[in-house]
């Protein structure tokens, strides 16, 4: 009997499409229903190198996913919310963490008839997604089912495409090619599905079925383990230099635990073999032995973080360069010159205000992105400037124009920062399919597409004229703003008496919508500020 009639290929592929499906809808669905608390616990919980360690731990085996926390990590880090060595401690942290989805697939996948939960989860799962549709709560919760049944579906298509071909092939044959070759390729599979889970699971399915041995299985886990460190990389590339720093932080701890397993080897599989055992159930071995090596890693690297992270700040240093246009090229002792450059940088600042909104709505038709980090840090340079220039002997005049460009450059850093933290909602919304939500979706797109169109008209004001169709486009801008503001009003009193409407929505929608105006309002007064002299403003 032939190999490929013995081992159904498409079968097998089949089971991975459906487990990488599960795993993703898995992490989709967490990440909404408690992506908020994960990152509000990696925030605070990391005064110290064990604090951190423990969160990164906790949020990964919740998350099911280092790669998103790790993400997450670089965010924190690019923000300056988080410093190096808790940046290290919590991505440490994060690869002990991912390994609960190994004894999860372990215990579970490989124990028990899968279909005797996977299908109930499946059916209850895809009945609630149906039937709750108008509760977004309730809609992850039913998702979240459905992901973990097919997560296990995955994995029997998996078992069954290969269960056979041990009885075809010789598992001797796959000892020549060293722990090395097996430790690429996990690094290798994982680098291509984004997933080391995935890999993972395919190393169970192979040692479950007798295809590879124990030590070529660990190989593959250890190299899978490296692998993750791909998609950090790819988050750095192109980042500020504390991002990169983590990223290569990281690599430096994924690597060195990679070598030093592979070095141990045959001691860790004597540990987990014959120590504790596990030479009936290697499957389960290999769930420990993913554990062992991670706990090892960190507590070798635990002592020399601060270490780590000083060498690689020296490898990786800061280069500072401006976001400004103006400021960094005018002398602040020089103060009309000053004023008048600093007026410039924060038109310079609405345009960039404009462009780091327009992906949020998803407006935005070109492949830039800016980062929120780039605002605060652009925002700190224009703050930095206001205050050397204070420094001189300024009029009162000056001063005072001053200070109304600097409210105006608040206004648009506030704006950016409360759109910027209601993103999530706005996904929600959108994720809506009633009449009610949507409208209410339309609503808001609409006030932003004319706030971007306006704005960018404030770009290019060559002559008098069209200084004034500009002044009278904010103008509309804001007439408009309010009266979308009273028809969302009115539409949300409309939708709170139908009966089939859930009252609690109402205050999701009401919130959201003053934050959208609240912030459109701040844009346009600073829009005013920028266009009309003291004696127009007054009128």
């Amino acid at each position: 009997m032939s190999f490929f009639s013995q081992f159904e290929l498409w079968t097998f592929f089949a089971g991975l499409g459906i487990f990488l499906f599960g795993m993703h809808m898995m992490e989709e669905s967490i990440r909404i229903l408690s992506g908020a608390a994960f990152k509000s616990i990696i925030r605070r919980s990391t005064g110290t190198r064990v604090k951190a360690i423990f969160s990164g731990m906790f949020s990964t085996a919740i998350l099911q996913s280092s790669s998103a926390v790790s993400l997450m990590v670089l965010a924190f880090v690019g923000a300056g919310i988080l410093n190096l060595v808790q940046a290290i401690s919590v991505m440490m942290g994060a690869k002990i963490g991912t390994t609960a989805t190994a004894w999860v697939v372990a215990v579970f996948g490989f124990k028990f008839n899968i279909e005797v939960f996977s299908l109930p989860m499946i059916g209850i799962g895809g009945l609630g997604m149906i039937a709750l549709a108008r509760s977004p709560k309730y809609v992850n919760i039913s998702k979240f089912l459905v992901a973990f049944g097919f997560l296990f579906m995955g994995l029997d298509y998996m078992k069954s495409s290969v269960d056979q071909v041990s009885n075809v092939i010789d598992s001797e044959i796959f000892t020549g090619y060293g722990i090395l070759v097996y430790a690429l390729a996990g690094l290798v599979l994982t680098a291509i599905m984004q997933s080391s889970s995935a890999t993972i699971a395919i190393v169970l399915t192979m040692l479950f079925s007798g295809v590879i041995d124990f030590s070529a299985a660990a190989s593959m886990v250890i190299g899978a383990n490296v692998g993750t460190t791909v998609t950090v990389i790819l988050g750095a590339v192109g980042g500020i230099h504390t991002k990169k720093q983590a990223a290569v932080s990281q690599l430096i701890f994924t690597t060195g635990t990679a070598f030093l397993a592979l070095l141990l080897l045959p001691v860790l599989t004597w540990i987990v073999l014959d120590l504790f055992s596990f030479n009936d159930n290697p499957v389960l071995g290999l769930a420990l032995f993913h554990s062992l090596f991670n706990i090892g890693g960190v507590l070798l690297y635990y002592p020399i973080i601060p270490q780590l992270a000083k060498r690689v700040e020296l490898w990786i240093p800061e280069r500072t360069v401006s976001l400004s246009s103006y400021i960094h090229k005018t002398d602040p002792e020089i103060t009309e010159a000053g004023l008048v450059a600093f007026k410039k940088e924060i038109l310079c600042q609405l345009q960039y205000t404009l462009s780091f909104l327009e992906p949020i709505f998803r407006l935005n038709k070109s492949k830039q992105r800016i980062d929120y980090s780039d605002l605060e840090r652009y925002h700190a340079e224009i703050f930095e400037y206001y205050t050397n220039l204070h420094k001189e002997d300024l009029n009162q005049e000056i001063a005072e124009d001053l200070d109304k460009l600097l409210r105006v450059s608040r206004s648009f850093m506030n704006s950016s920062k409360n759109l910027h933290e209601s993103v999530d909602e706005l996904k929600v919304l959108e994720s809506e399919t009633d009449e009610v939500h949507q409208k209410a979706s339309n609503l808001i797109k609409e006030r932003i597409e004319l706030l971007l169109q306006t704005g960018r008209m404030l770009d290019v004001i060559e002559t008098e004229e069209r200084r004034n169709e500009v002044i009278s486009a904010v103008e509309e801008l804001y007439q408009f703003i309010e009266s979308v503001d009273k028809e969302f009003i009115k539409m949300c009193s409309t939708a709170v008496t139908e009966a089939d409407f859930k009252k609690v929505e109402i205050t999701f929608l009401l919130m959201l919508n003053r934050v959208i105006t609240q912030s459109c309002r701040m844009i346009v007064f600073g829009m005013r500020t920028l266009l009309l002299s003291e004696e127009e403003q007054s009128k």
